[in-house]
């Protein structure tokens, strides 16, 4: 009954430490990993807690058969109790190596941001590719008209383009042209060339953005 005792209490600690690399790990960083990960070490807390809770439930049955003659059974149990021990450490081990992995990980983006903000901070250039790198997509260009200048496209963000709008057609890091939005129907939009840009060959296919605010 000792036996059973130690083993239950280390399994408890066990647990207590799972729960307690979880809660700190998504705390530093795993906010920022993917879904499926932050799922995946929920999953390995429940099976963890599961396993504590069957532990409970065998130590009540051992109290109400206190007086019983001890056999193999209970000698095969504390074994299968062992085992299970076991794999509590490996699940813990596994955990705080993926939380070690995690960190170091989390550690070099941070870095790499905080070099290319260096960068950009004396490369206006840089920072204005970026910008036009990351912005949203708000449409594509379905058919340009050389005759009247004007463009015709897909809108992919309906709640971003109006009667109005301006919108850039990238290229690569880069602007082509800008486009102002005279008509949007649920079949797409017409938007006519904004001057400034030059002779201009849209393509099927281009992409158009909200042109960033230098």
């Amino acid at each position: 009954m000792d036996t059973m005792k130690l083993l239950l209490g280390a399994t408890v600690a066990l647990l207590f430490t799972a729960v307690v690399l979880s809660w700190q790990g998504m705390k530093r960083g795993v906010g920022n990993a993917p879904s499926d990960e932050i799922e995946r070490l929920r999953k390995q807390i429940a099976e963890l807690r599961q396993e504590h809770d069957k532990l409970e439930l065998e130590k009540q049955l051992q109290q109400l058969k206190a007086g019983a003659p001890g056999g193999s059974s209970g000698t095969a149990e504390i074994e299968s109790i062992k085992a299970e021990l076991e794999a509590n450490r490996a699940a813990i081990a596994q955990m705080e190596a993926e939380k070690a992995a995690r960190d170091a990980k989390l550690k070099q983006d941070e870095e790499g941001l905080l070099q290319q903000r260096d960068l950009e901070g004396a490369d206006q250039e840089l920072r204005r590719a970026r910008w036009i790198a990351e912005a949203l997509l708000m449409g594509r260009v379905r058919e340009y008209h050389p005759e009247g200048g004007f463009i015709t496209f897909d809108v992919l963000m309906p709640e971003q383009v109006q009667a109005g709008t301006v919108l850039g057609i990238r290229r690569k890091t880069g602007i082509l042209a800008q486009f102002k939005v005279s008509d949007v129907t649920p079949e797409g939009g017409i938007a006519d060339p904004m001057p400034g840009f030059g002779p201009i060959d849209p393509k099927p296919g281009d992409e158009l953005i909200l042109p960033p605010m230098y």
